[in-house]
């Protein structure tokens, strides 16, 4: 064999499986956006589901997770962040953040995940028919605060106010529990009492000012930041 001639199949040899390589599709990556990291539960959950369906992070899907860390605010450019990776689908937990993806793209799909009611918030045009790029699950889960109010008034008869505590950085979903909490409040005849906490560091003020004005009965509405806080409470 002519040398030239070795050469040029030897290189041939080490172009193809490079041009095979090439060729083979990319792995779909599922971009998580959530105003909280702390959301193993869900992350779990979504992992077994994709794992019975032979999907396995790592080996045959990728996950790019943005986290808030409880800054609302910087849900926008997280989701801004997925858009520009052209993740192949987004995963959005919690109203805010579903919000957040809607803006961000109107071709990618958004799954919502923990999100109230979409169709008061916005994101779809109805539970039967959704439209657009948005589809997921809905909990309706402010009527919870409802029920809270009558257990609570269950509990304490004479009771005359209640406290709610919510977090105005989470503006579309507080504002639903908040309108709950006020039909339920008047519906009991007692006095709502209001209080904001965006941050852990503000939980305290609302304490000392719920114990210096004598109010009995407080429902923290529902929140991702809330729930891995691990509110305390010396109530003296």
């Amino acid at each position: 064999m002519k040398r030239r001639n070795f050469i040029t199949l030897l290189g041939g040899a080490a172009a193809w499986p490079l041009a095979a390589q090439a060729q083979q599709p990319a792995m779909p990556i599922i971009g998580l956006l959530s105003p909280e990291s702390a959301t193993t539960g869900n992350i779990n959950g979504l992992r077994d589901g994709l794992r019975e369906l032979g999907y396995v992070e790592g080996r045959n899907i990728r996950f790019e997770y943005r986290w808030a860390e409880g800054r609302y605010e910087q849900l926008p450019d997280l989701a801004a962040e997925l858009v520009r990776l052209k993740v192949n689908v987004i995963v959005a937990f919690v109203t805010q953040a579903a919000l957040s993806a809607k803006s961000a793209t109107g071709t990618i799909p958004i799954v919502m995940v923990g999100v109230g009611d979409p169709v008061q918030a916005g994101l779809i045009a109805s539970l039967a028919h959704p439209g657009g790029n948005v589809t997921g699950t809905s909990s309706l889960s402010a009527e919870i605060v409802g029920k809270q109010f009558q257990l609570l008034k269950e509990i304490i008869p004479n009771v005359s106010r209640f406290a709610a505590i919510w977090n105005p950085a989470n503006p579309v979903w507080q504002a639903l529990q908040l309108k709950q909490a006020e039909a339920a409040a008047r519906a009991l005849g007692i006095e709502l009492q209001t209080l904001e906490a965006k941050t852990p560091h503000e939980f305290e003020a609302a304490f000392e000012i719920i114990h210096r004005e004598g109010t009995r009965a407080l429902v923290i509405l529902i929140d991702p930041v809330y729930l891995i806080t691990g509110l305390s409470w010396n109530s003296r």
